[in-house]
């Protein structure tokens, strides 16, 4: 479908594998430059690991119907877009919406998702080489909208985008979204005392008393990146996954294969915190490493013991952050308890296009609200946070 951008012809197409894009002319445009990528999440890699396993596809509610952008010969930009037949997975949530729409005798699903499943973190969706910035990114969204008007689908969703997407986007005529998280921010701190030594005296107190906590539970912990993760630890971690997942979704995501593609292709990008008592693994978390970002994603556990949730999923990634000069952890979903050890709320974004022409105008009231309460409330939270209080004296 060929979309006019200025003066230039650039052809959009929509694929159902990503077995039919070459990883080198993906990653080109997901991970440009050297060495690690942002985030580890719309790699190729990545995609296909979710593909492979399974975790998308048939029967999953989530249809792969990839973007690719080319001008001429050359792939300017790429975007991981999916038929969605639900709002499951999203961590964005439009259930609300879904219902108000087919109330009125509209037909919401299936919907178009331009998002990394099951993953709440923060990056590029519209995946473009630099050089072509402007002219793939609005090619990319003229091409799912076309799509989704064609086949008289009733919206579009681009979740968890950056800023600068977001911006981009509203030029384009979408609606942004706000949402909160909560993420820890090293400011340049030589180790974790040098952290504590920031917040006030009572949570500086408590969080040293979850360390004491967690590490008394009579085991031992281990944070294993690279080729240090062996195939048997997927084996304790899968029950550790399947117990967190039954508990708040009923069915876990993702499939047991996707951490067999994990050790074969994801192994470096990922931090596996376990931790081990009497020779068995109860209790795990993992995290992806991005060049600048570590990005917790899953926990579970097969016993409980007090404060070492706090410990693996909380303390251990700010350590390795600490340690690896990285600038900050997501820490994923959701979680006012995080603000008490050290996770301060910022606000993140999507970006969103509605067909009918009157439950946009809805929508967008909506929406306006939404942010202003966003705002609000990241204030109000970060005025609470952990973080010593700075006097300024006045000056006469």
């Amino acid at each position: 479908m060929p979309s006019e951008t200025e003066e230039h012809a650039v052809e959009i197409r929509a694929l159902r594998s990503l077995n039919e894009i070459d990883a080198a002319d993906w990653d080109a445009c997901a991970a440009p430059g050297e060495g690690r990528p942002m985030d580890p999440f719309t790699t190729h890699r990545f995609l296909l690991a979710l593909e492979k396993s399974r975790s998308v596809g048939v029967g999953t509610g989530w249809e792969p119907h990839y973007l690719e952008a080319r001008l001429g010969n050359e792939m300017i930009g790429v975007a991981p877009m999916y038929g969605k037949a639900h709002s499951q997975g999203e961590y964005i949530f439009d259930h609300n919406w879904a219902h108000a729409y087919e109330r009125a005798g509209g037909r919401y699903y299936p919907k178009l998702q331009i998002a990394v499943p099951h993953t709440p973190a923060t990056g590029r969706r519209l995946l473009v080489k630099p050089e072509y910035e402007s002219l793939a990114q609005q090619a990319l969204v003229q091409g799912a909208v076309q799509i989704a008007a064609k086949n008289e689908i009733s919206t579009v969703h681009i979740t968890f985008c950056t800023e600068g997407e977001v911006e981009a986007g509203v030029k384009m005529g979408l609606m942004p979204r706000a949402s909160q998280q909560f993420h820890w921010i090293n400011e340049n701190y030589a180790d974790f005392d040098a952290f504590l030594a920031s917040l006030n005296s009572r949570k500086r107190k408590n969080i040293r008393k979850e360390r004491r906590q967690a590490h008394d539970f009579g085991g031992q912990l281990h944070a294993l990146t690279g080729d240090a993760i062996e195939p048997h630890h997927w084996d304790a971690f899968w029950r550790f996954y399947q117990d967190t997942g039954a508990r708040k979704w009923g069915t876990p995501y993702l499939t047991r294969a996707f951490f067999d593609e994990a050790q074969e292709t994801l192994r470096d990008d990922m931090l596996l915190v376990l931790a081990e008592r009497e020779g068995h693994y109860v209790a795990g978390a993992l995290n992806f490493i991005g060049r600048e970002t570590l990005f917790g994603r899953y926990w579970g556990c097969v016993e409980d013991h007090p404060c070492l949730h706090f410990e693996l999923c909380y303390y251990q990634a700010i350590d390795f952050a600490i340690n690896n000069q990285m600038a900050r952890v997501e820490a994923g979903a959701q979680g006012t308890h995080k603000l008490a050890r050290g996770y301060l709320p910022v606000t993140c974004h999507s970006l969103h296009w509605v067909g009918d022409p009157g439950f946009r105008e809805a929508i967008e009231h909506f929406l306006d609200a939404e942010r202003a309460a966003v705002e609000e409330e990241n204030e109000i939270l970060t005025s609470y946070g952990p973080f010593k209080k700075v006097e300024i004296e006045e000056q006469e």
